[in-house]
């Protein structure tokens, strides 16, 4: 049996950013007088809004992707690292967007290409396994 515990340690991390994310849009709905469910108003607190919400969209192509890639190719560090590159980016993004929407484009492209890498790389391998050794 493997365990990957940096890929663990990854996963635990990228949720912690995400909650720190929702956190933000709870501290904004107080800032800006902004009562749930609304999610307009003050352009700062829609941009965190919209902060949290993608965040979410990528969590699931990111978190599968990334303990595919680790046990597919049984790397730990290099899916690891991966995922941290993908946080970086998140950080990138969720920094530049909050400061202006038209700042968040490299964050965004970083963690896209991230996400890209351990999706494709998992499905890549995968399928050499299953038509080299017949799954």
């Amino acid at each position: 049996m493997h365990i990957y515990p940096l890929v663990g340690i990854i996963s635990i991390l990228a949720l912690l950013l995400y909650v720190y994310m929702g956190v933000r849009v709870g501290q904004a709905r107080t800032k800006y007088g902004i009562a749930a469910p609304a999610v307009t108003g003050d352009p700062a607190f829609e941009r965190d809004y919209r902060i949290q919400v993608n965040t979410l969209e990528w969590l699931p192509v990111f978190l599968v992707s990334l303990w595919l890639f680790a046990i597919s190719w049984n790397a730990d560090r290099l899916s690891a690292v991966i995922g941290l590159v993908w946080i970086v980016g998140r950080i990138l993004y969720m920094t530049g967007y909050a400061r202006a929407a038209e700042q968040r484009s490299t964050g965004f492209l970083i963690q896209m290409l991230a996400a890209a890498v351990l999706a494709f790389g998992a499905l890549g391998r995968l399928i050499w396994i299953a038509f080299t050794f017949g799954a």
